[in-house]
């Protein structure tokens, strides 16, 4: 496979651009969106092997764009982040489509074992 691309979808700008510098690091090529318009017009326009998606969105709403993507993407994974009072209790199931859901903030190094399991890398 060639080096893993990552979409974040996030509206904190700090912590998606911080992120996206750890993972590249990290062997990991990430670019970020910071609404849900943004993020479904990168994902037409790039290939990517997963999308880290936060719940709480500017506009349209994290559940629309995970929608979306489940509808239209549906090969690929998505890992939900979420902050402190996020409407997806962690002993739920998952939503459809969701490979996993961590809480924010988030340890990069969780985050990197677990999109790499997601697109089948160990």
């Amino acid at each position: 496979m060639d080096q893993l691309r990552v979409l974040l979808i996030d509206d904190e700008e700090e912590l998606v651009t911080t992120m996206v510098e750890r993972l590249g690091y990290r062997g990991i090529t990430a670019e970020y969106a910071l609404d849900g318009y943004e993020g479904l017009a990168k994902i037409r326009t790039q290939a990517y092997h997963a999308i880290v998606l936060d719940l709480k969105l500017p506009g349209l709403e994290g559940t629309e764009v995970l929608r979306q993507i489940v509808h239209q993407y549906p090969d690929i994974p998505v890992l939900l982040i979420t902050g402190h009072g996020s409407p997806i209790d962690p002993v739920d199931p998952k939503p459809e489509g969701v490979y996993d859901y961590l809480m924010k903030p988030v340890k990069i190094d969780l985050l990197v074992q677990r999109i790499r399991e997601a697109v089948g890398q160990k």
